[in-house]
């Protein structure tokens, strides 16, 4: 089973924008502050409309925020593989 995994580094972030609170980050991507929560401590893998929100909210890339940790296994077909 693949150990795929999605950090992100939305707690860094929120205090680097003026220690901005899950509530002002909830309300700029338009979800609630239990789903910033959630997020923040991984629990949550968001959507990727919602990602990009929130990346949006700190003004930066979305891969300064999220950081995709996936198992690169070789004997699983990738999206370029043939079949």
């Amino acid at each position: 089973m693949p150990s795929d995994r999605l950090s992100n580094q939305i707690r860094r972030l929120r205090f680097e924008n003026g220690e901005m609170t899950q509530q002002q980050l909830a309300d700029k991507a338009g979800v609630t502050r239990q789903t910033i929560i959630a997020i923040e401590a991984g629990k949550y893998a968001p959507s990727l409309p919602l990602a990009f929100r929130i990346a949006h909210a700190f003004g930066i890339p979305l891969e300064d925020v999220f950081q995709y940790d996936g198992d690169a296994n070789p004997s699983r077909p990738g999206p370029d593989s043939a079949r």
